[in-house]
Formats: C-alpha cells, sequence, structure tokens
C-alpha cells in the first residue's frame, strides 16, 4: 500500500450512498491523507481517478424504481445501485481491463459500500398518506440487495469493504417534524422518535447478519460494518462534549420547533455558527457531526476492525 502512511490504500473507490452520507465518506478520505472525490459520472469515460472514485448519486436507492412502481404502485427515484454498480464496472473496464488488472486494482483498494437503502425508506416515510409499516416488508430485500452488491464487488477481486448501516433516521429533522406527535411516550430520552429509531436498528441488525454471512462466505476478505448509527448517538446523547448546542435543530431552515419550517434555500434562516449544530438543512448532517462519525468508524469503537487499523 502507497500514500502519507502506511494505512492508505493506493485506490479507494465508493459505491452507494444515500442522501446523508457523502460527507461521512470524504471525511474517512481525507483522514487516509487522500483529497476529497468529486462525484466521477461527469468523467466515467475519461478520468483516472488515481486518488479513488466515487460513484454515488443523489437521492439513490438500493432497490431498483421498477420494484415499488409494481409491489406498490409507488414512484421511486431513476437513481439506484444497478446503476451506480454499473458505472463502477464501466470505469474498471477501461482504466483495468482485464480480471487480472481488475483483480489487482480492486485488491489493493478501500470499497465504501453506502450508506445505501436509507432512501428506499426515506422516500416512503416521506409520503405520510402511506402505511409506515410497509417499509419492514421489503426491508429483507433490501438487505439481499445490498448483500449481493457487495459479493458482486467482491467477485471483482475487492479485500476490503466498507459496508455501514443506517442512521437514527428518528433524530433527524425532517422525521421530528413530520411526524410529531404530542405523546411523550412516542419520544427517548434524548427527544427522539422511538418507532423510526426501532426501524433503523432492525434495519441494522439484518444488515450486520449479512455482513456475517458474507466473511463466512469470502474468507481472506475483509468485510467491515460500520456503526453509523452508534457512532451518531454520540453526539445526540452528549451534545455538549462535542460543542453542540441542540442535536436536534436544524442550521438552516425557518423558525419551526426543530428549525424547520422551510427549506433550505437562498432565503432561509440560517445559524451563525454551524459547527455547533448536528443538523445542516433538516435532511443532511454538519460538517462537525460527520466528522464525529468519521472518527467513531475510523479509530473505533463502531466499526468491527477500525479502519484506520483495517489497511
Amino acid at each position: 500500500m502507497e500514500g502519507p502512511t502506511s494505512t492508505v490504500p493506493r485506490a479507494a473507490a465508493q459505491t452507494g450512498v444515500s442522501l446523508w452520507t457523502s460527507t461521512v465518506s470524504a471525511r474517512m478520505h481525507a483522514a487516509l491523507g487522500l483529497p476529497l472525490l468529486t462525484p466521477s459520472g461527469p468523467e466515467e469515460k475519461t478520468g483516472q481517478f488515481r486518488t479513488g472514485a466515487n460513484f454515488a448519486v443523489l437521492g439513490s436507492i438500493a432497490l431498483s424504481p421498477d420494484y415499488y412502481s409494481k409491489r406498490y404502485n409507488f414512484s421511486m427515484p431513476h437513481w439506484c445501485l444497478d446503476w451506480e454498480l454499473g458505472s463502477f464496472k464501466a470505469v474498471l473496464a477501461r482504466i483495468a481491463p482485464g480480471k487480472a488488472a481488475t483483480k489487482r486494482l480492486l485488491s489493493e483498494s478501500l470499497i465504501i459500500f453506502g450508506e445505501i437503502g436509507g432512501n428506499d425508506y426515506n422516500f416512503w416515510f416521506y409520503d405520510r398518506q402511506r402505511s409506515r409499516d410497509t417499509p419492514y416488508k421489503y426491508m429483507p430485500d433490501i438487505i439481499a440487495r445490498i448483500g449481493s452488491g457487495v459479493q458482486e464487488v467482491i467477485n471483482l477481486g475487492a479485500k476490503t469493504i466498507l459496508v455501514p448501516g443506517n442512521f437514527p433516521i428518528g433524530c433527524v429533522p425532517i422525521y421530528l417534524s413530520g411526524h410529531k406527535t404530542n405523546k411523550s411516550a412516542d419520544y427517548d430520552q434524548f427527544g427522539c422518535l422511538k418507532w423510526y429509531n426501532t426501524f433503523s436498528q432492525k434495519h441494522n441488525q439484518l444488515l450486520r447478519q449479512e455482513v456475517g454471512r458474507l466473511r463466512s462466505r469470502n474468507p481472506g476478505v475483509k468485510v467491515i460494518y460500520a456503526d453509523y448509527y452508534g457512532a451518531a448517538m454520540e453526539f445526540f446523547r452528549n451534545p455538549k462534549r462535542h460543542g453542540i448546542d441542540d442535536p436536534l435543530v436544524a442550521c438552516c431552515g425557518g423558525n419551526g420547533p426543530y428549525g424547520t419550517g422551510r427549506g433550505c434555500d437562498q432565503n432561509a434562516k440560517v445559524c451563525r455558527d454551524p459547527s455547533r449544530f448536528a443538523n445542516w438543512d433538516q435532511v443532511h448532517m454538519t460538517e462537525k457531526a460527520y466528522s464525529v462519525i468519521a472518527n467513531g468508524v475510523l479509530n473505533g469503537p463502531y466499526a468491527d476492525i477500525p479502519l484506520l487499523h483495517a489497511c
């Protein structure tokens, strides 16, 4: 492995990301001594990606849009894991043609596979006219698709893959404002919505099991589970320790109880110091929050193997 330190992989490739996550991966990428990555899609046919590639697409889902339209008569965004993996393979075929070259490149690369799957739930939950229990029905299919995607990358030659879990969505301002209730029993001691956090934990439980199956199926491959949920709960449990005033309030938005009330546009109310906030625009977190999560994955304890030790 080459780079500023012995833990820096020669190349880093990221595939599959949902609304919140590109900045977590960016923080980790920077900690490995590599420059921040721009989206790789525009350079799919020309870029050499000497310090890594980012195949994330805003709003991408794990399952195909057809899955939701046929089974649930529900419209999902066009971008999905199939497209991201297709772009990933197209780039590999161009910059490392042939099985041997592809395996060699991937064997000395770090793959950050996600977080993916969160948007499959987000877009459903945003439509409050639909039953919130339905995503439990398709959760196993999301987990299976993540697992099969990771296996595809392993089959191509990857040896180190980080698979992140879902965030505590019950602590996200857009959920807190959109699903607000008058029942104290619906909230935990941190002010987060219990039902939605329990849902995230169920996804993560199944994903951990899938990661375990992938490990047993692929001896010699490091498949690392990243506990984004636990890492994020650090600043909800102990906000003052991280210099955060109120982790449930968005920095950019409006005058609602969670800093919500309008979108984060040019006319929105913006806080003076984003570094004292965990949430930026009601959906995405701040640099401060992403740094806390990335540190927990890089140095532990929120990864099966702290990432700085895995490379």
